[in-house]
């Protein structure tokens, strides 16, 4: 496994990161299971470990605690937080008063004093981000992160982040974290922009598509993807042609579709790890027999023609939407002013 710099942190990293999501409730239930999952990965070279509190609530970062012992200080260890936790109002988001709670209970979890990569899971609109970044500022001078990261984030959110801890003394922002495959190219035209000239490292998710993009999801044909009865956009027609289109391409190169996927993810210059999510020792196999693929400019080209830079074809319904597309009031006057004259 070759190793990438983590933006200007000094910290290297592999360009494969084990994503823990699938560990636990919502994915692999079985502790013992998971942790030959994370040995084997760590044993590949894989170093970047990425999880989250809110995944299986918890459960997640217990299970990746039981894989690091005797591990913890040969791994990069990355969570994140601000999604909720509970029914209370002030359990979730990136105030201050969370952000303190939340640290310690995934240290606690994590079985860790430190956490490499903190990052924000979505931006909280509601919080002024001079407000999360002085309560991350204090977590890394109090020795309990080592870096802090955003994830999703519009280009213009990363720009006024940077500028206000460079205003105000803050620690900024080093990593970014967001969705990028074939299908989903939209960060190539400001996010992985913007990353790159901050000196930002990029981790990105979902670089198979939730599964689209390993061959399971096919025109005309079920698919056997638990998540396709929750997600919309696995059955969206626009993004099942666009795999079709696809396939060709991997079969013309002599590659599997999951492996064109993750070679095309790690290729951009911007991207420094791409997040891996196996549930299964299997699909972690096969997503390692990938990792020496070289795609050349032909297939690259052949990519474009069919996505073009800097395009998604349809949304994931986990990606992030800011308030002004949420919120009709926001795009919409009020009736008695929408005239021109």
């Amino acid at each position: 496994m070759h190793y990438r710099n983590l933006g200007r942190t000094g910290i290297k990293v592999s360009p494969y990161a084990l994503g823990a999501m699938m560990f636990g409730s919502i994915g692999n239930p079985d502790h013992e299971d998971a942790v030959r999952i994370i040995h084997k990965a760590l044993d590949a070279g894989i170093n970047l470990i990425d999880t989250a509190d809110v995944y299986s609530h918890g459960e997640s970062e217990e299970i990746v605690a039981k894989a690091l012992v005797g591990r913890r200080d040969d791994v990069v260890l990355a969570t994140k937080l601000s999604n909720p936790m509970g029914p209370g109002p002030n359990q979730r988001g990136t105030s201050r008063r969370w952000i303190m709670r939340a640290v310690e209970d995934s240290l606690r979890r994590l079985d860790t004093d430190y956490i490499d990569l903190y990052q924000i899971h979505r931006p909280d609109p509601e919080v002024d981000v001079e407000e999360t970044l002085s309560a991350l500022t204090d977590l890394v001078r109090a020795g309990k992160v080592r870096v802090i990261g955003s994830s999703t984030m519009p280009a213009s959110d990363i720009v006024e982040a940077q500028w206000v801890a460079q205003r105000s003394g803050l620690h900024r922002f080093r990593t970014e974290q967001p969705t990028y495959s074939i299908l989903n190219r939209g960060i190539e035209r400001e996010v992985l922009p913007v990353a790159e000239r901050f000196g930002m490292g990029t981790l990105v998710w979902s670089p198979l598509a939730q599964g689209m993009l390993t061959g399971r999801v096919r025109r005309g044909a079920p698919t056997d993807l638990r998540r396709a009865t929750y997600f919309g956009h696995l059955t969206d027609e626009r993004r099942v042609d666009t795999v079709e289109r696809v396939i060709p391409i991997a079969e013309q190169a002599g590659l599997s579709l999951t492996h064109l996927a993750m070679a095309f993810a790690i290729a951009h210059p911007g991207v420094t790890s791409a997040i891996i999510g196996p549930r299964t020792m299997d699909q972690l196999d096969d997503l390692l027999a990938g990792s020496e693929v070289v795609l050349t400019d032909e297939i690259l080209d052949a990519v474009d023609a069919v996505i073009p830079p800097g395009t998604d074809v349809g949304a994931l319904d986990m990606a992030y939407h800011p308030p002004a597309i949420l919120r009709a009031d926001l795009r919409r006057r009020p009736a008695a002013e929408r005239p021109a004259a």
